[in-house]
């Protein structure tokens, strides 16, 4: 894996990692979201947390590759 591979992955995997964080966040501490006259449920960030958090950790498992 070149470093421009690399790179992108960690970026990648860093901008994910802190989605997840911050939706986990949100949850924990039930904050509300409100988007003008529309109130975002705890489902979203949910999901929120759940998918960013798999795609930082296959970023992750992505650059700890060894030989490749």
């Amino acid at each position: 894996m070149d470093m421009s591979s690399r790179a992108y992955l960690a970026t990648s995997g860093t901008l994910f990692g802190i989605v997840a964080a911050l939706h986990l966040l949100r949850v924990l501490n039930g904050w509300a979201v409100e988007v003008g006259p529309w109130s975002a449920p705890m489902a979203i960030s949910l999901l929120g947390t759940i998918f960013p958090a798999v795609l930082c950790a296959w970023a992750c498992r992505l650059i700890s590759r060894k030989g490749s």
